[in-house]
């Protein structure tokens, strides 16, 4: 789909005649000209950054529409407003970075472009005050602010003398760019070559790009952009988990633990002694078979690294008639943790029969026709149609020790089945990210026993006792 086909430039032009009679002819044209130099919704493009399944296509549309509401109750044209689920055929659209010369057309002078998630509220009256504020005819990056604590693996310990000097941009409560900082970054685009390996935190790697080595500007942060809601804030946010009807139950879902001999001691009795007893249908797959546990042997080797070999066996006797016939496959590694009753409510979301894939999105070079892939760590969850799509496919490794998740991503690019994104899956530790960013209520997964006590991490992040009673 031609994205420039999609966008409509808002622009328009009021011209107020008066006669030479006129007595008040002066205050007149103080009161158009203030008019005229006023921040209105056609200085204003809005990019939903929504997914491109039924669910958030729908959380799309109805961000849209409240949107459009507003701006009729305002009496003004409506800002242009960008779904990010109207390009499927452009992989790399969620990455953002490769996609800013294409949002750049519908950003005219002296305007600004805002960010948003699906269940971002915007304030549009509000959000305007609060931009008139800060030219747009200089280069702004806003947002609320976040920074590390602590040297993170996952941003490449950056700034690990000092984590938080460098800030980035929170997304749920938005972030936005003045129209001269997005056409320069534009054109940094068109003459630079962007990287195009890896796209693991999509908000730090915005941030960094833009500030590029001191010589763009910092995020600034603005108090009024917030998470929470407060009565200064012009936008808010609700939750990345949603209430989509009662939780798939525990005998729709089959988890598959892929383990090895060697951590059989040292990491399997942690999962024992944390979320297992959340799951009703549960398997261990390791290298040699293991009555005590019990684990399974597949007769794939350990390997060092990779480990596809052993999860494409995992999918092909998913698919068996050895384990009983579910809608859900979850595929986690032994140092994973996570809370199953969580998951269970977010797949109530999603429709098994479609195909699906679910966790944490990251991506390998997008910018030159790369693919999306879920990380095995933070945990892999697939329908049963979308197990039966690449087992059916003939998609395999190169190698066993191959990685497993960037080898699905491939399969699941080649048979068009989206990789659904779920900030709430976490591919390292809780320390390894802001603490804004997290909350106790609603984590998901995270993985990695290093430097941790992982029973206390899990009853701290994971453990909900309501919730084991469920279905």
């Amino acid at each position: 789909m031609d994205f420039y086909g999609c966008v409509v430039l808002l622009q328009g032009l009021l011209v107020l005649g008066s006669t030479a009679a006129d007595k008040d002819r002066g205050q007149t044209q103080a009161a158009e000209a203030q008019q005229h130099t006023a921040l209105g919704l056609e200085h204003l493009a809005i990019v939903i950054q929504n997914q491109p399944s039924p669910f958030h296509i729908q959380r799309g549309q109805v961000r849209e529409k409240e949107l459009l509401k507003q701006a009729a109750q305002l009496g003004q044209s409506p800002p242009h407003i960008i779904l990010l689920h109207e390009f499927p055929d452009y992989e790399g659209v969620w990455s953002i970075l490769p996609a800013l010369p294409l949002f750049s057309a519908s950003v005219t002078t002296d305007s600004w472009i805002l960010f948003i998630e699906e269940e971002t509220q915007v304030s549009l009256s509000a959000l305007l005050t609060v931009l008139e504020r800060y030219p747009a005819s200089e280069e702004w990056f806003l947002g609320k602010r976040l920074h590390d604590s602590e040297a993170s693996i996952i941003h490449h310990y950056a700034f690990a003398e000092d984590p938080s000097a460098f800030g980035y941009p929170d997304p749920a409560a938005g972030w936005a760019l003045s129209s001269a900082l997005l056409h320069r970054l534009v054109e940094r685009i068109h003459h630079e070559h962007l990287k195009s390996d890896f796209t693991i935190d999509l908000k730090h790697e915005i941030a960094l790009f833009i500030w590029n080595e001191g010589n763009g500007p910092k995020l600034t942060p603005v108090p009024e952009f917030c998470r929470t809601p407060a009565a200064h804030c012009v936008t808010t946010f609700t939750s990345y988990l949603p209430s989509c009807g009662p939780p798939v139950s525990k005998t729709d879902l089959f988890v598959a633990v892929k383990t090895c001999k060697k951590f059989h001691s040292q990491r399997v009795p942690v999962v024992k002694k944390t979320w297992e007893r959340d799951a009703v249908l549960l398997e261990y797959y390791s290298d040699v078979s293991d009555e005590s546990i019990p684990a399974i042997s597949l007769g794939v080797p350990n390997t060092d690294r990779g480990h596809c070999g052993k999860t494409f066996a995992i999918m092909k006797h998913f698919l068996s008639d050895a384990v009983p016939k579910t809608d859900w496959l979850l595929i986690v590694d032994d140092d994973t943790l996570i809370s199953l009753p969580r998951l269970r409510r977010l797949l109530s979301c999603y429709d098994p029969k479609d195909a699906v894939s679910l966790g944490e999105r990251y991506g390998y070079g997008l910018v030159q026709s790369g693919y999306s892939y879920p990380t095995g760590g933070a945990g892999m969850v697939l329908s049963r149609v979308a197990v039966s799509e690449i087992i059916s496919s003939g998609c395999r490794c190169y190698s066993l020790d191959a990685p497993d998740d960037m080898e699905l991503g491939m399969c699941l690019k080649n048979l068009n089945i989206p990789v659904i994104h779920s900030p709430l899956f976490h591919q390292a530790r809780p320390d390894d990210y802001a603490e804004a960013l997290l909350s106790s209520k609603e984590a998901i997964s995270f993985h990695k026993h290093w430097n941790i006590d992982p029973i206390a991490v899990y009853n701290y992040w994971l453990r909900d006792a309501k919730q084991r009673d469920e279905l």
